[in-house]
């Protein structure tokens, strides 16, 4: 199921312009606070009525529809359950909403692992409990989309940790489109299939996940010091010593143990600045991770550093390295490198599950 938006609207001292064409799976807008991200997805529920739109949804126009026609799920930032309701009855309020029985709620339920808390009231839930019925309501009625406007950004570490699984779990087991907003690059690399990055009210760059987020010539739009790669695994082994082997198409790496199944594909992201580059294998080192690479390409910025584009076994990695370091090395496209990354410098947060959505 596709999205095609054509937005354009005047606010004081700002313009929102921005046209896309987006595929299946999850879609994050990225961009910094006030670049035009929620009003983008608020143009989409029907709650902002821009000077000129046109929304299309697998070829059915929203954009002349009133919001409760447009069958489109919001989970805002904060919950908003109802405080006097019961779980039960806040997801029961989702279906009401389309006039039907709630069908799927035992699969929705079970999806977002909510069963124990049903008879409970929302002041009782954690902020990731909240966010999970929150989710579970706004499945309920039924949408065609699902609209998320940085459902994770007043939890805590524990608490988006709890709900990021079950999030790849929408995007994979549910069929259903995504368009997701979010300012966290960590966020956006675990989740995201299509990436639009949005900026002063324009579309800055647009690309599947993979490519874009392994782009030298993105990153400044994305921020340096949060840029980095995704890659993609397979759990080979639980070694005895807490380690978790992953195979890559360039080798082994092993990371702190993961909780995944021998065989599981995983997606794991690595940041530039935890990736050295040496010319030779070096030996005697701490570091476990030594991936052999070939140089693609070499982006100099205009401070001391540079993003350096490496392939590795057909895959995309960064590497952020100083100026200085760049001209020692000699690095250039076609040069032969080993890439060294820190086990424990990969975070838990920082490893999902690889998308079952198509990427295109």
């Amino acid at each position: 199921m596709t999205l095609s938006l054509k937005l354009q609207h005047d606010f004081p001292g700002f313009r929102l312009d921005v046209a896309l064409d987006l595929p299946p799976g999850l879609t994050c807008l990225f961009g910094k606070s006030g670049s035009g991200k929620t009003t983008i997805i608020n143009a989409v529920a029907g709650l902002v009525r821009p000077d000129r739109s046109e929304i299309v949804l697998d070829g059915t126009p929203l954009h002349d529809l009133p919001p409760h026609r447009r069958r489109v799920g919001y989970v805002f930032q904060d919950a908003r359950l109802f405080p006097h309701l019961t779980v039960a009855q806040n997801l029961a309020y989702g279906a009401r909403v389309r006039r039907q029985p709630p069908r799927d709620l035992d699969r929705i339920v079970d999806l977002l692992g909510i069963a124990a808390l049903l008879p409970r009231r929302p002041a009782t839930l954690s902020g990731g409990e909240r966010q999970r019925v929150a989710i579970g309501r706004a499945l309920l009625s039924d949408p065609r989309l699902l609209l998320m406007d940085e459902p994770l950004a007043s939890l805590d570490e524990a608490r988006k940790a709890e709900i990021l699984p079950h999030i790849e779990a929408l995007r994979d087991r549910t069929g259903l489109p995504i368009l997701y907003v979010s300012h966290s690059l960590a966020e956006v690399a675990r989740l995201a299939t299509t990436v639009a990055v949005i900026d002063a009210g324009r579309v800055a760059a647009v690309g599947a996940a993979s490519d874009l987020l392994s782009d030298p010539a993105t990153a400044p739009l994305l921020g340096l010091r949060d840029a980095g790669a995704i890659v993609t695994a397979q759990v080979r082994a639980q070694e005895p010593d807490g380690l978790t082997r992953l195979d890559t198409s360039a080798g082994p790496i092993w990371l702190p143990r993961l909780e995944a199944a021998i065989g599981q594909d995983l997606r794991v992201r690595i940041a530039a600045q935890d990736v050295l580059l040496a010319l030779d294998r070096p030996a005697g080192l701490s570091a476990l991770n030594i991936l052999p690479a070939k140089v693609l390409a070499v982006h100099r910025g205009d401070g001391p550093g540079a993003l350096v584009q490496l392939d590795i076994g057909g895959q995309r990695l960064l590497s952020r390295v100083t100026q200085r370091s760049a001209r020692t090395l000699c690095l250039a496209p076609g040069l032969a490198v080993f890439a060294i990354v820190k086990s424990v410098s990969v975070a838990q947060r920082d490893v999902g599950d690889v998308p079952l959505t198509p990427q295109g």
